[in-house]
């Protein structure tokens, strides 16, 4: 559902209670409409989400972190020129309006304290951030709107700032009385419940009509031309609903399917999927909001960032599978080269016998355990001794191609097997950092063009880093290359390293001290193994471990690949929320 103004209203209250007298410590822009504020206060510091974004509007805490752009945009410093050092007074929010207003106290230039007000605008396509002075006028926006040919409300720094045109006709439902909802309901035309509701409150978002409908009809379409009771149960759960909204009744409820992908939220407990999708109550509208959107749209930009690079490493591997197939193909053949050379022997032996300009020859076939005669195919333009000289040159190109087929394979199934490896690592990328680290792999393997300056001057990220429930270190690689680095290069000879068994995944090591781990933190770095790898939507997954000792480089291996013996296999079961509690952020 989109963010109304019933739950935004119940946002604000949970953020007034929480940030109301802290600090901005920092301001973010990594996104082109999401703005990071780092709170401090007494009770700590939080980072305060707020995202302009037509498609995810929205405003929270959240404990995500998020990729800083190389150079901040023009509207990160001014927020910071204006807004570091200042203190949050109050939150507020026009009635039914989904419109946040911060009241800051923020130091000027001089030290002197000013007012400033960051106003939020979360009304869909339209969604804007807005910083104004203590005189209502605009400072600047993230959104500038309208102009002197615009029929828009114009949003433009240097104009007085003015709230949203309300939707005309509807009620507030919030405020309505009895005899505003009898009053809309006798004007009511052959409509469904859900949609007349719609229609005639604001604030409302369609989810919530439709719940409202089911709780009064056991429908989510119930149609208002059947209720004999003249709407009187719609009347009853709409303002048991809108009573409990006025006293602060919320509860903040997430909405997943069968496979536990968020589908929706709400700030009342949704009863109308009736066991086809899941409902969870949150901890706060917080949590609910960044499980919600922020890992959702963290994901979905990853995969659309991602797309170009996958398609690249697509096509090639794409080629080399018709290639394979092919070379495949011909190692067939020329396994049958055997028979070239008999029937140069064969030619040779009858050769007395033969006459120049004949096409076939049939021969005793002395190399047949069942006697008979072979046909052999023939050259009229050659002479007998020519024909013999060419199965045998033919059996000889056969046989050396055969050697330089077994090789040539060999080289491409280990490249096939180097590029399903890029393709997991993209699709298990968590951000803009692991993609460009994927993208300079690809340059220096020479898949991808090197920059104009020919070569990479970028700063190697470090490995993910986690804790296991027992205080042992654990890393993981982001990508083949850093696998390399991290297993052959930074870890100890005694310590642990773990591999998804026969798929694709990252390299885990165990930073041991020179002591075997124990169990657990066993389990849960083969379970970081199995999360971080092409297995992850599975369920139970083999891992292999030995010590780091154990683990070679072949000669020409690609990046990521390596050899190991000795070891042993552990089965652990994929399981997102134990990485996210073990993960430590670097």
């Amino acid at each position: 559902m989109p963010l109304d103004a019933v739950c935004l209203g119940a946002v604000r209250e949970e953020l007034s209670a929480r940030v109301s007298g802290m600090k901005i410590d920092k301001v973010q822009q990594p996104e082109r409409d999401v703005i990071i504020l780092t709170l401090r206060g007494i009770g700590g510091a939080c980072k305060l989400l707020v995202s302009g974004g037509s498609g995810d509007a929205r405003v929270h805490l959240t404990e995500h972190q998020f990729e800083n752009p190389s150079s901040p945009p023009m509207f990160c410093m001014l927020l910071r020129k204006h807004l570091v050092g200042a203190r949050i007074i109050s939150i507020t929010q026009p009635p039914s309006e989904r419109v946040l207003e911060f009241r800051l106290m923020a130091p000027d230039a001089l030290g002197d304290l000013s007012e400033k007000r960051l106003i939020l605008e979360l009304i869909g396509r339209f969604s804007n951030i807005i910083l104004t002075g203590e005189d209502g006028i605009i400072i600047d926006c993230l959104r500038r709107i309208g102009g002197e040919l615009s029929d828009k409300r114009n949003v433009l720094p240097g104009l007085i700032y003015r709230l949203p045109t309300a939707q005309g006709g509807k009620l507030d439902p919030l405020m309505a009385t009895t005899e505003d909802w009898q009053g809309a309901y006798n004007r009511q035309a052959e409509k469904t419940a859900d949609s007349w509701l719609l229609a005639a409150f604001t604030a409302l978002s369609p989810l919530i009509c439709r719940e409202i409908s089911w709780r009064a009809y056991r429908e989510t379409d119930f149609s208002l031309s059947r209720a004999i009771d003249g709407g009187e149960a719609l009347r009853r759960e709409f303002f048991a609903l809108m009573d409990a909204a006025k006293s602060g009744e919320f509860e903040p409820w997430l909405i997943t399917d069968a496979d536990g992908v968020p589908k929706d939220f709400s700030y009342t407990r949704i009863m109308q999927y009736e066991g086809t999708q899941s409902t969870e109550r949150e901890k706060n509208f917080s949590a609910l909001l960044d499980n919600y959107y922020t890992r959702k749209s963290q994901l979905e930009r990853v995969r659309l960032r991602a797309s170009a690079t996958a398609k690249t490493v697509k096509t090639v591997r794409d080629r080399i599978v018709r290639k394979l197939a092919i070379q495949q193909e011909e190692l067939i053949k020329s396994e049958k080269r055997d028979a070239l050379r008999e029937c140069g022997d064969i030619i040779t032996a009858n050769m007395h016998l033969m006459k120049k300009g004949e096409d076939e020859l049939i021969a005793e076939d002395f190399y047949s355990e069942n006697g008979g005669v072979r046909k052999i195919r023939l050259d009229p333009k050659k002479t007998p001794q020519q024909n013999a000289a060419r199965y045998y040159k033919e059996y000889t190109k056969a046989k050396t191609a055969s050697k330089l087929l077994v090789e040539q394979i060999s080289i491409g199934e280990n490249e096939l097997k180097y590029l399903e490896s890029v393709i997991a690592e993209i699709e298990l990328a968590e951000g803009e950092r692991d993609l460009q680290d994927i993208r300079d792999e690809l340059m220096q393997t020479g898949y991808l063009k090197m920059p104009k300056q020919g070569k990479l001057k970028r700063t190697e990220s470090a490995p993910m880093q986690f804790e296991s429930s027992s205080g042992m270190k654990i890393f993981a690689g982001r990508n083949n290359v850093q696998n390399d680095r991290l297993t052959l290069k930074v870890a100890s000879k005694s310590d642990v390293w773990l591999h998804t068994q026969k798929v694709h995944g990252t390299h885990v090591i165990i930073s041991c001290a020179g002591t075997m781990p124990d169990e657990t933190t066993l389990y849960e770095a083969a379970v970081i193994a199995a999360y971080y790898s092409s297995a992850r939507t599975g369920g139970k997954v083999p891992v292999d471990y030995a010590l780091v000792k154990h683990v070679k480089k072949p000669q020409g291996g690609r990046p990521g690949m390596v050899i190991y013996t000795d070891y042993k296999t552990i089965v652990a079961t994929v399981d997102e929320g134990l990485v996210a509690g073990l993960r430590v952020e670097s």
